[in-house]
């Protein structure tokens, strides 16, 4: 637990942390099954496509992929300066602001991509590029609790260190085995429980990815694009969580210690 943090503040981060989770993965699968079957709150595949498309010389498939990467990046540069700039001010609530705008920006998704266009590439880019913003945008505001470092729109990294977690509980079992005296026995039960806690969290950030893919696919099979409302409205929920307990204090301590 980080040090100025109530058990409280620490719960109900981790809370708004897998609710966004579940958030990027049903925008993830929205804007996938919707737009032109690319991921925008991530970019490792989305940079494969990019370096693909231009080699084929297919630019407009090109330009899509790169309407992601730099959505993605001015959303995160965006949502950074925010967190900067609340620090600076002394701004408590400044996770608000991030989480408000991408709720706006994922409501105001839905009566665009409704809108005809002359010509599909741009609209499609510009479409993209909305999503991935809004990505950026979460992925800047929610980035630790306590000392585990988290990422709430893509899940690679929480496989990495779900890996590490649990080689770290294989050694402290090991070692609470060879252990010679209660101390040490003591010492090697701590932190394989810390370990333990800290990997069942990790996995429920890949777990809450998964289903918000499940229940992104459920939802736009029955009412197509207007699905993004869903997310859309469960930020008001984290904003609300925002208000009672602050969520980024620990990401503008970081930012004002620097």
């Amino acid at each position: 637990m980080v040090k100025g943090q109530s058990f409280g503040e620490q719960r109900a981060k981790s809370a708004v942390a897998l609710l966004l989770t579940f958030v990027a993965g049903a925008v993830d699968i929205l804007g996938y099954l919707g737009i032109y079957h690319i991921f925008t709150a991530h970019l490792t595949g989305t940079t494969v496509h990019l370096g693909h498309d231009l080699m084929q010389r297919n630019w407009a498939a090109a330009t899509m992929a790169g309407s992601v990467v730099a959505g993605f990046f001015g959303g995160s540069v965006a949502g950074r300066a925010a967190i900067e700039a609340g620090a600076r001010i002394h701004f408590r609530r400044v996770a608000s602001l991030n989480l408000a705008a991408e709720a706006v920006l994922l409501a105001v998704f839905v009566p665009l991509s409704g809108i005809p266009s002359s010509s599909a590439t741009p609209r499609m880019c510009w479409l993209l590029a909305i999503l991935a913003v809004a990505m950026g945008l979460q992925t800047a505001t929610l980035t630790r609790i306590g000392a585990l470092t988290i990422h709430t729109t893509f899940v690679t990294g929480m496989m990495n260190k779900l890996a590490q977690l649990v080689s770290h509980i294989l050694f402290h079992t090991y070692d609470l085995w060879q252990a010679e005296n209660s101390q040490w026995r003591e010492r090697y039960r701590e932190l394989r429980h810390s370990s333990a806690g800290q990997a069942w969290f990790v996995f429920s950030i890949w777990l809450l990815y998964f289903v918000g893919a499940i229940a992104g696919t459920a939802f736009y099979s029955a009412i197509q694009l207007n699905a993004m409302y869903v997310p859309a409205g469960l930020l008001v929920l984290t904003i609300a969580t925002d208000q009672v307990k602050p969520l980024s204090l620990q990401e503008e301590r970081d930012q004002g210690e620097r």
